[in-house]
C-alpha cells in the first residue's frame, strides 16, 4: 500500500510547461485578494493582468499592491474595453452573478474559471455551459480538491480497488461563517445572490468529492435542512443529505454555517477504508490514512498550495485544449443534486435523480 504515496506532489496532469495565460479577475472580494492573487503570483502557467471591480478605489489599491496594469469597472468589462489585455477570466463574487460575467467572457472569446458553485440554479449553470461551448472556450469550475495531489491519489487507489468495492462515504465541512464575516448583509446570507446557505457554500465540497471519488452521479437523495438562528433566515444554517449511487453505494454528507470548524472524508469499502483529514481546507496539508485488514498506512505529504495548482491546471487546459475534469458539466451536475437536496428537505421525501 505504501506505493500509493510516492511522488504524490507530482502533477500527474501536466504535459507542457510552455505558455502563459493572462487572467482578468472579476470581483475583488476577500478570497480573491487574500488567496487568489498570492496563489497566481506563484503559478507557472498564468499571471494576473487585469482587475475588474465596482470600486475604482479598491481596484487601484489592489493593482498597485500586486503590480497589475489594467483595472476596469463592470461596465467597461461588459463593453469589452481592454479585452486585449487578458486571455481568460476568473469569475468570483456572488453566485447569482456568475452567469452574467460568463456571458461577457464567452462573447469576448475568453476562457473561464468560475468559483463554486457555478450559479444559483441548474438552469443558469446550463446556460453557462452552452455559452462557453458555443464560443469554443474552456469552462472550468474551481473545485480545487479535484486538483489537490493527495485527493487525486486517493481516487487512484479507490479506482484500483485498494479498499475493495466502495460501500459508504462519510464527509462533512462545518464552520462558523459569522466569525469570518459578522455582516448580516453579506451576500452569502442572501438567498437570491447565494442560492442557498451552507449547502451551496461548503456542502458542495463533500458532494463533489463523493462524485469525484466514485466516478459516478447519484440516483437519489434524502435530505434535511434547518436554520434555528434568526441570522440565517432564508438560507440553510445546517444541512444533512444522503446520496445513493448506482450499485448501492451511499454518501452521507453534512455541512454547517454554525458548528465547530471541521472537515473530513472517509470512504469505506468491502476490503478496507481510506480517510482524508482535513479534506477541504486548502490551508492545511491533508493526512491520508489507508486501512486494509490489519495493515494501516498513514501519509502526510509536503504542503501544496491548492489554489496555485488549480490555476496552473486551468491554464494548462486552456493552453493545450484539454477538457478540465471539473468542467461546466461537472458543476451543473452538482447543482442538479443541490436542487434535489432542497426538494427533499422541503417535502420530506426521497428524491430521484
Amino acid at each position: 500500500m505504501d506505493g500509493y504515496f510516492t511522488d504524490v506532489a507530482e502533477r500527474d496532469w501536466q504535459t507542457t510547461d510552455e505558455g502563459t495565460v493572462r487572467l482578468a479577475l472579476v470581483g475583488l472580494g476577500r478570497f480573491t485578494r487574500s488567496e487568489v492573487l498570492p496563489a497566481v503570483r506563484n503559478a507557472d502557467l498564468c499571471e494576473v493582468t487585469a482587475l475588474v471591480s465596482g470600486s475604482p478605489e479598491k481596484a487601484s489599491a489592489v493593482a498597485r499592491e500586486h503590480g497589475v496594469d489594467v483595472t476596469l469597472d463592470y461596465d467597461a468589462f461588459a463593453d469589452g474595453e481592454r479585452s486585449d489585455a487578458f486571455d481568460a477570466v476568473y469569475v468570483g463574487g456572488p453566485n447569482g452573478l456568475h452567469l452574467d460575467y460568463t456571458r461577457t467572457a464567452a462573447r469576448l472569446g475568453k476562457h473561464v474559471v468560475c468559483e463554486k458553485p457555478m450559479e444559483v440554479s441548474a438552469d443558469r449553470a446550463r446556460e453557462m455551459v452552452e455559452r462557453c461551448d458555443d464560443a469554443g472556450v474552456t469552462l472550468m469550475v474551481a473545485y480545487r480538491p479535484q486538483i489537490e495531489p493527495t485527493m487525486r491519489r486517493v481516487r487512484k487507489l479507490v479506482r484500483d480497488g485498494a479498499v475493495g468495492d466502495p460501500v459508504q462515504i462519510h464527509a462533512w465541512f462545518t464552520g462558523h461563517i459569522l466569525d469570518q464575516n459578522a455582516d448580516a448583509d453579506q451576500w452569502r446570507l442572501d438567498p437570491d445572490l447565494a442560492g442557498g446557505g451552507a449547502l451551496m457554500d461548503v456542502g458542495v465540497y463533500p458532494l463533489n468529492a463523493s462524485r469525484f471519488l466514485l466516478d459516478a452521479d447519484p440516483v437519489a437523495v434524502q435530505a434535511t435542512t434547518h436554520a434555528p438562528d434568526a441570522a440565517f433566515e432564508g438560507v440553510d444554517e445546517h444541512v444533512a443529505f444522503q446520496l445513493t449511487f448506482p450499485g448501492g453505494a451511499t454518501a452521507s454528507c453534512t455541512a454547517s454555517y454554525d458548528a465547530q470548524q471541521d472537515d473530513c472524508l472517509r470512504l469505506v469499502g468491502t476490503e478496507g477504508q481510506v480517510q482524508v483529514n482535513p479534506a477541504f481546507d486548502a490551508g492545511v496539508t491533508p493526512t491520508v490514512t489507508l486501512e486494509r485488514g490489519e495493515e494501516t498506512v498513514e501519509y502526510t505529504g509536503p504542503f501544496v498550495n491548492e489554489t496555485t495548482e488549480e490555476f496552473d491546471y486551468f491554464a494548462h487546459c486552456a493552453l493545450t485544449g484539454t477538457e478540465p475534469e471539473p468542467d461546466g458539466r461537472d458543476g451543473l451536475a452538482d447543482l442538479e443534486v443541490v436542487e434535489a437536496v432542497y426538494e427533499s428537505a422541503e417535502t420530506g421525501r426521497r428524491v430521484g435523480l
